[in-house]
């Protein structure tokens, strides 16, 4: 990131008109998600020369034919798992590593789990440099979750699965929420979010139509 003052104040500027325009200008309220929207600098999870679309209203391409998420979407998906402040998140694909800085403003701890070596070890350095101390990245099949960590108080899948892989469901706590997209086709989903009722109950709603990169493993799509 360079080190000019005149760079930091611009991105500041539209870090801050991306929350006011995308995020709360779109319906979302939730006082810690846009606080945390506000603090952390999408552009450090960016390459450098894609620094200057860091906050247009899209989503962007990383290494891995993966994507950096949407604002919006990544503001929406962490609304939706309701959280209170505190407590432990568990993110499943970590790709640049900005939703996980997002979660780590809300929750006292975040575990993200990323299959991609590559991926890990730079949002684990990025995140590192930023100061984020309560985050751990984790290399592993993120449709498995991270029974190590288990119970969380909230679960978010940032790619799209062909249905919802039971060992994530296990490892919410009761009255923790699921939010993950689910379609039968590996393009488009339906954002479905899972709150825990009880040991043995679970109650599941669907929010809005989604677009995600597949979510591959065991309990998601298989590699070709």
């Amino acid at each position: 990131m360079t080190s000019d003052p005149e760079w930091q104040a611009r991105y500041e500027d539209r870090r801050q008109a991306m929350v006011d325009l995308q995020i709360a200008g779109r319906g979302i309220d939730n006082p810690q998600v846009l606080s945390a929207m506000r603090c952390v600098p999408r552009e450090r999870f960016l390459a450098p020369e894609m620094r200057a679309q860091a906050y247009e209203d899209r989503p962007l391409p990383i290494s891995e034919k993966q994507t950096i998420s949407q604002p919006y979407i990544v503001a929406y998906m962490t609304a939706a798992m309701q959280l209170t402040g505190g407590g432990s998140v568990l993110e499943i694909g970590t790709g640049s590593g900005y939703a996980a800085a997002v979660l780590a403003e809300i929750a006292n701890r975040v575990v993200t789990v990323e299959r991609h070596k590559s991926l890990a070890d730079r949002a684990r350095k990025i995140l590192h440099e930023l100061g984020y101390d309560n985050v751990e990245v984790v290399q592993a099949d993120g449709t498995l979750g991270w029974p190590e960590g288990a119970p969380y108080d909230g679960i978010v899948v940032t790619a799209g699965g062909p249905s919802v892989p039971r060992a994530l469901k296990d490892q919410l706590a009761v009255g923790g929420r699921l939010v993950i997209p689910v379609g039968d086709r590996e393009t488009e989903q339906a954002l479905v979010r899972i709150t825990r009722v009880s040991e043995d109950e679970f109650h599941e709603e669907q929010l809005s139509r989604v677009r995600f990169v597949p979510l591959v493993g065991e309990a998601g799509w298989q590699r070709r």
